[in-house]
């Protein structure tokens, strides 16, 4: 079994390097100058200026981990895993046609980019949908953090697409070509959402190799708590005996991208030694099964990671939290609040289940997708190749696909598992974070680009230095 790297903090050569990343997260929130980021390396908060690139290094595993030609600029440097280390270059770039054209300073070929759309053709989908997706150019950086450790849980009993298209009638075949999802995990009657964080909770705790006690601080982001109080991450600070404080964060889909933010200001602040954050949801209790366009989506689990103060050049190097309540009605359950309180008559029309537009949230994400992983590259001055791993909420394959086309990133630096799990909300990303690290793909080091969209309609978009 695959326990959480050590941290082992880059020394010589790559300290320059180090310092590089530092000021472009400084740069990025607006605390330093672009001119002042570091001799010798280019920074800009527009999409002209490429990062600077590792000019010497080896290709690691089954995707590009900091490597020359293909290298990736502040993520090129330091140990990748085999011992090599880059060292940093100037280089610039220019836009021609949506190809992102690399021109290095030290007058060698340019590097290729991946083909991607050019921006009339990505954007043309905002002319026929409004407003449906509104960006933000608000950025922030927030560095000196780091995960120790991931855990995940998925409830034992797995539901195939065939046993749900016997049971219900579903179209045979429809849900793994509109989703590619074969299979999802449901929970047992007497497993709650709780039940699923302590599980990954005790996971991520023995692999960390800390001690319970020093952990201060418990953040579960679900949006199917056990009650409506108290907190679901109150029932579980008392389950593993914690001293500490305890609250749930409600964003859905983006609930474990707003919890690990909300952890790591706490820990970069000082007012938090050992965080605890988790992503979890039970989905089958809240959709209804005879609705064949929403319930096969679903399927339950957990994730969590241990965060804790990190080097200086750990961390969030760029990140966005964002919000549209506009778009509220398009993935609702508007039954059982203080608007509209719960009936036997809403009960008997299932009127209390999830509810959701497919086709409008479809577009949304996309373009949220595609907009917003522009918007923190640009912002940080890297590019497609500076990402070790590509971390998407794992909605469904036709979303990822499809923006990852438009943003010219290989599906090899993508890692996905819906189609064993299906959309396990807030549990989707640190899912993949354990598993993507259990497999190696995630080591000390690497640079680290997650995205969950969902229901608000809210978005969390980070660039984080692993």
């Amino acid at each position: 079994m695959h326990h959480g790297s050590p941290h082992i903090p880059l020394q010589g050569a790559e300290s320059a390097a180090q310092r590089t990343l530092v000021a472009v997260g400084e740069a990025v929130n607006g605390k330093l100058p672009a001119s002042e980021v570091s001799a010798g390396a280019t920074f800009s908060t527009g999409p002209t200026t490429a990062p600077a690139t590792g000019t010497s290094g080896t290709t690691a595993g089954p995707h590009v981990n900091g490597n020359g030609q293909n290298g990736s600029g502040l993520n090129g440097h330091g140990s990748n895993g085999n011992g090599v280390r880059g060292h940093v270059s100037t280089e610039t770039t220019a836009r021609q046609n949506g190809v992102l054209e690399a021109r290095p300073a030290n007058g060698h070929a340019p590097r290729i980019q991946p083909q991607r759309a050019p921006k009339a053709e990505r954007t043309s989908a905002a002319a026929e949908s409004g407003k449906l997706f509104r960006l933000s150019r608000r950025t922030h950086s927030l560095l000196g953090v780091q995960v120790l450790s991931c855990g995940s849980y998925a409830p034992e009993h797995a539901v195939s697409n065939e046993e749900l298209e016997n049971q219900y009638g579903y179209e045979k075949g429809w849900i793994e070509q509109r989703t590619g999802i074969l299979s999802r995990r449901y929970a047992a009657p007497d497993t709650a959402t709780s039940d699923l964080c302590v599980e990954a909770a005790r996971i991520a705790i023995e692999r960390a190799n800390v001690n319970p006690a020093d952990i201060d601080l418990v953040i579960v982001g679900t949006f199917t708590p056990d009650y409506l109080c108290p907190s679901t991450a109150c029932l579980v600070q008392d389950r593993l005996g914690l001293d500490a404080a305890a609250m749930d964060l409600q964003a859905a889909c983006s609930g474990f991208m707003y919890s690990m933010v909300t952890g790591a200001q706490y820990v970069a602040s000082g007012n938090s030694k050992l965080a605890l954050v988790i992503g979890a949801d039970v989905m089958s209790r809240i959709v209804n099964p005879a609705d064949q366009r929403t319930a096969p989506l679903f399927g339950d689990g957990a994730g969590a990671v241990l965060m804790a103060r990190g080097e200086p050049h750990q961390g969030l190097i760029c990140y966005q939290m964002g919000s549209d309540g506009g778009g509220g009605s398009l993935l609702v359950r508007t039954q059982g609040g203080t608007k509209n309180p719960v009936s036997a008559d809403d009960v008997a029309n299932s009127r209390h289940m999830l509810q959701m537009d497919g086709r409008s949230v479809f577009k949304w994400a996309v373009r949220a997708v595609t907009e917003t992983i522009d918007l923190v590259l640009s912002k940080s001055g890297m590019s497609v190749h500076d990402v070790s791993l590509f971390v998407l909420h794992q909605a469904n394959q036709r979303i990822i696909s499809y923006a990852m086309e438009q943003l010219g990133i290989p599906s090899h630096k993508v890692y996905n598992n819906l189609q064993n799990y299906g959309n396990t909300s807030a549990a989707s990303i640190p899912l993949v974070l354990d598993e993507a690290q259990r497999a190696g793909r995630i080591q000390s080091g690497d640079t680290i680009l997650m995205s969950g969209f969902g229901a608000g309609l809210s978005w969390g978009t980070a660039l984080f230095r692993w």
